[in-house]
């Protein structure tokens, strides 16, 4: 699967597209978690659980409560994703959450996190949010790649989740104002 960064997508799916797309994603949450990826859930992860969670991802897209984006290779298989989630209570309109950063393991490397990352900025401009939030593991690699894409540390809190293996780990909390 090794891609060459201009050979890929990113791409914004409608609710038919995500409901579609489904079997993949649950397919790439799958490799990632067991690849030790720490995004909410544990090894190993069945197909059927992660299955249901991009079906219930699918739904918020259809209620206008997500953003779902994905890049594909020259194959159309998807090889990577982010979520906006831009349904925020009453007094936080100009608010949305990054979710489930994802990159399939041989995929990584190769920019697709970064694009993915300027997609998403794109499309909370477009959705008119101008705050945005996100966490990730303390220490992880992907604390660098926010931090070059402009976002800003704001705390961390120790032992906060689990790793896919059981392992406690930090979570560190990041903002961006678009």
């Amino acid at each position: 699967m090794l891609l060459a960064p201009s050979s890929t997508t990113v791409r914004r799916l409608d609710a038919a597209e995500a409901v579609a797309s489904a079997p993949a994603l649950a397919e790439l949450l799958i490799d990632c978690v067991q690849g030790g990826a720490s995004v909410s859930f544990m090894w190993p992860l069945s197909h059927d659980k992660a299955l249901a969670f991009w079906r219930t991802v699918a739904e918020g897209v259809a209620r206008k409560e997500r953003v779902l984006l994905v890049a594909q290779d020259p194959h159309g298989s998807i090889v990577g994703t982010v979520q906006l989630v831009t349904a925020m209570p009453d007094n936080q309109p100009h608010r949305a959450d990054v979710a489930k950063m994802l990159v399939h393991r041989q995929a990584r490397r190769l920019g697709l996190a970064r694009r993915l990352m300027a997609a998403v900025d794109d499309a909370a401009r477009a959705a008119g949010k101008t705050v945005l939030v996100l966490d990730t593991v303390t220490g992880g690699d992907a604390e660098r790649l926010y931090r070059r894409a402009g976002w800003q540390q704001v705390g961390m809190v120790p032992n906060y989740a689990l790793m896919p293996d059981g392992a406690f780990c930090g979570t560190t909390f990041f903002h961006k104002q678009l």
